[in-house]
């Protein structure tokens, strides 16, 4: 079997305002992988437990989630943003549907890739995207990543 090609960036498959696009970047997001599917909760809340929903993963993009927001007005919500921003979250959640079905892994994101995410979101806020300023990854093995690339999901380590 040949392998998969990797998935286009989620980002620029989703339509998000400004507003949208920040939050899904600042608040307390915790993601769990329940198949096709990612349960985003959310710790900025004194009860995260009522602020927990299911975001749908379809060809490598975040198409539905379970919050009223997504029902309710256009373009797509902070959950489902907020797991197109963490694109190994998604590459992952596809990974998962192609061995399903019986494929071959998927090539992982490329850091690269992940910055584009970053960028898409900056560009979104009609921002100037600061770049690479704050990743320290250079001079550390290729399986480690820094901080600042580690915590805002940027690098794959194995």
């Amino acid at each position: 079997m040949s392998k998969a090609k990797p998935t286009p960036n989620p980002l620029s498959q989703l339509e998000f305002t400004s507003r949208v696009a920040k939050r899904a970047q600042y608040e307390a997001f915790k993601f769990d992988l329940l198949g096709d599917r990612i349960r985003v909760r959310n710790g900025s809340y004194a009860d995260p437990e009522n602020h927990e929903y299911l975001v749908h993963i379809e060809d490598g993009v975040p198409v539905s989630c379970t919050c009223p927001a997504d029902e309710h007005f256009e373009g797509a919500c902070k959950h489902r943003v907020g797991v197109a921003i963490r694109r190994p979250i998604v590459d992952l959640v596809t990974d998962v549907q192609l061995r399903a079905d019986g494929g071959d892994s998927i090539r992982r994101s490329t850091h690269g890739e992940r910055l584009n995410s970053k960028r898409a979101v900056s560009d979104s806020q009609g921002e100037e995207e600061k770049g690479d300023d704050d990743c320290e990854c250079d001079g550390l093995p290729d399986s480690v990543p820094c901080w600042p690339c580690f915590r805002d999901g940027r690098e794959d380590f194995e």
